[in-house]
């Protein structure tokens, strides 16, 4: 299965995502006015196909919609160069990049076209730190608090 992101600036993206995430350009099939009417990109070993918003078109991007029903994850080896490299691209955080209850490094971003993000790679953690951050969320759920904060919760 591979990911169609509808995208205000598709040109813009490809180079924010190159920058962002390393991804590298598979093919791209621009318009005479120069938008994006199918492009593809690979990060890892994924691919991730776009293009620009078309009036008329059935779907629409973050900054149309405003918001988005999607979130992309990127496992890496080395998350927390992945995130600041991402922050340092331009991406904004929505979830700081912490040591999860699951055992888990975890972070959320926002990119500048409005599409989120996730980060994460697998750490060590003792069964006694898990349990003291999951006991942390599920208190803030119970509560009615929105978990998505450092107390580990995506």
């Amino acid at each position: 299965m591979t990911p169609y992101l509808v995208i205000d600036g598709a040109s813009k993206a490809i180079e924010f995502y190159k920058r962002a995430f390393g991804a590298k350009e598979v093919n791209r099939s621009p318009m005479p006015d120069g938008s994006i009417m199918h492009a593809a990109i690979r990060i890892g070993d994924s691919i991730i196909m776009m293009s620009d918003e078309f009036p008329g078109g059935d779907s629409k991007s973050p900054t149309s919609a405003g918001s988005t029903t999607v979130n992309l994850h990127i496992n890496s080896k080395d998350v927390d160069k992945l995130w600041n490299q991402a922050l340092n691209a331009g991406a904004k955080p929505t979830l700081p990049l912490e040591n999860q209850f699951w055992g888990e490094r975890y972070g959320k971003l926002q990119d500048p076209f409005g599409h989120i993000w996730s980060v994460s790679m697998p750490v060590k953690m003792s069964e006694k730190e898990k349990e003291a951050k999951r006991q942390a969320a599920f208190a803030m759920m119970g509560a009615g608090e929105e978990p998505a904060s450092e107390k580990g919760w995506p």
